[in-house]
């Protein structure tokens, strides 16, 4: 996992940084527009002796500085560029100050005014260092108005430096008007703004630049970004028998409704327990044996029925939701669930029988996992997600970040707020982003069933003893791997079938490989 910053931990890394002699803020600015000059080239492929023309947005902030490096480093490759600055020279931080006047002895610097669109050269790029992570409340109207019409005119590329303006790197939510980039270049980590909400529509590519502020922080209720280490060892098992990496046991609805809870098993079987059941009302039993094979079968008429089933040890990870339903019948093995107390992850139905007080949140435990899309979140915590709903006008915004550990520590167990930036956090603080966006990308993955896959995938790990939060990270990001190592046209049912596949490839990576 790679750690990403909210902007006031970036601002005490650079502090840190500044404070120890390590770097000075001269340094860091001049590194980073360095960083923004080779990103842009490399992004559009331009080659070093082939100068361009640039609009270059500068703020009153040291994201402004970084804007007068990059108009200086291109001018010296023969760029034609014209810079505008929004705000007082005279106010401008000391090491932004400095690059100004660097700036000032080579070419003019205009006053961003409402006329700046019609300061657009023709196939030129647009750079945007106006806020960065500075940002804090809604771009004042007449800004706003300007870089709106700014964005209408045609321009060979559009670069924001740090964030595009307008977008809060807290929660990735637009505080009012935000201006779009084709290319955002961040520095030293990425920011869970990049990654939530409307950040990555309004980022266009992410190019995260190295500028000398060494490695991660170890910041106090940090943010994980998931990666491939979390899988890495899971494609592989120890010797034993089948019991001996768990036993899964996965409840399904009544006739007719059997689809997701099958689908959830055989994620679960693919995920690597040794032994999936799937326990169903005595009417649906031929029905599941007619399309079930290395998933055993029980028959369970009731609540009772399940409490007698759950008294074999060897059962040591539950799935309740997928396609179950919402009767009186559901919401009593629910309860029963939940007294086994036994790792277990509850989705779909089963989150909305829990919303309709079917069991409290008190029934719950660490060992639980729920599981739910926008509006299971918005059932089970109806405050929370009027919170996050409310319109943004000020940073650091409330954000799904937020809104999901603000959850885990009221139901007290991990939660997994679904979507293309799914949040997993656990009641201890711990927090991780699973971010399907940039090249990551898995449109293809909103389909009906994805969700009940990830469930099973989730039972499955949990069944082999992984803890509820490590199995949630982990089925989360292999969730998005196995879609895009699938591609296009993906059902659900093409999920636990290409599952093996991305296994084996991440566990037999060599060491060292990205």
């Amino acid at each position: 996992m790679v750690e990403i910053l909210t902007s006031a931990q970036m601002r005490a890394v650079e502090r840190a940084a500044i404070d120890s002699g390590a770097v000075t803020g001269l340094e860091l600015m001049e590194h980073a527009g360095q960083k923004v000059v080779g990103a842009l080239l490399d992004h559009w492929n331009i080659h070093h002796d082939s100068p361009c023309t640039a609009l270059i947005l500068c703020g009153p902030g040291n994201n402004g500085g970084d804007g007068f490096v990059v108009a200086r480093l291109l001018a010296e490759r023969g760029w034609r560029v014209t810079v505008c600055l929004y705000g007082d020279a005279h106010t401008l931080p000391r090491d932004a100050r400095h690059n100004y006047d660097r700036w000032a002895r080579m070419g003019a610097v205009h006053a961003l005014t409402a006329a700046v669109a019609d300061m657009l050269p023709p196939e030129a790029f647009v750079i945007d260092a106006l806020f960065g992570t500075g940002l804090t409340r809604a771009l004042p109207e007449p800004l706003a108005t300007a870089l709106a019409q700014l964005d209408q005119r045609p321009a060979r590329g559009r670069v924001a430096v740090d964030a595009p303006s307008g977008v809060c790197l807290d929660s990735g939510r637009a505080l009012g008007y935000a201006l779009p980039a084709e290319l955002t270049v961040t520095f030293h980590r990425a920011k869970i703004g990049h990654y939530l909400a409307q950040g990555p529509q309004h980022c266009g590519a992410l190019v995260v630049a190295d500028i000398g502020l060494g490695q991660n922080s170890g910041h106090a209720h940090q943010t994980n970004l998931l990666t491939d280490s979390l899988a890495a060892g899971l494609g592989k098992r120890g010797a034993g028998h089948k019991y001996t990496h768990g036993h899964a046991l996965v409840l399904a609805g009544g006739v007719g409704k059997g689809g997701a809870a099958r689908l959830a098993a055989r994620a679960a079987l693919r995920m690597g327990a040794g032994v999936v059941t799937l326990a169903c009302p005595p009417a649906a039993l031929q029905e599941n044996a007619c399309r079930l094979d290395a998933v055993m079968l029980r028959a369970v008429r009731d609540a009772d029925a399940v409490s007698q089933l759950l008294q074999d040890a060897r059962v040591t990870a539950l799935c309740l939701g997928p396609g179950g339903g919402v009767s009186p019948r559901e919401a009593g093995v629910l309860r029963a669930v939940l007294d086994a107390n036994r790792p277990t992850v509850l989705d779909a139905d089963a989150l909305t029988l829990l919303a309709q007080g079917a069991a409290g949140f008190d029934a719950l435990g660490p060992q639980t996992v729920l599981t739910p899309h926008a509006g299971e979140f918005a059932r089970l915590f109806p405050d929370i997600a009027a919170k996050l709903q409310n319109a943004a006008t000020r940073g650091p915004a409330y954000s799904k970040r937020d809104a999901t550990y603000d959850a885990a520590r009221r139901a007290g167990c991990v939660v997994v707020f679904k979507g293309p930036d799914t949040v997993i956090a656990a009641p201890d603080g711990r927090c991780a982003l699973n971010g399907a966006a940039y090249d990551r990308a898995v449109p293809w993955l909103a389909t009906a069933g994805s969700g009940d896959v990830l469930a099973g995938m989730i039972a499955g790990l949990l069944a082999r003893g992984v803890a509820p939060f490590d199995a949630a990270c982990a089925a989360a990001w292999l969730h998005v791997e196995t879609a895009l190592h699938f591609g296009a046209g993906l059902i659900a049912e093409d999920l636990p079938e290409t599952l093996p596949q991305v296994l084996n490839r991440v566990t037999l990576k060599p060491r060292g490989t990205a």
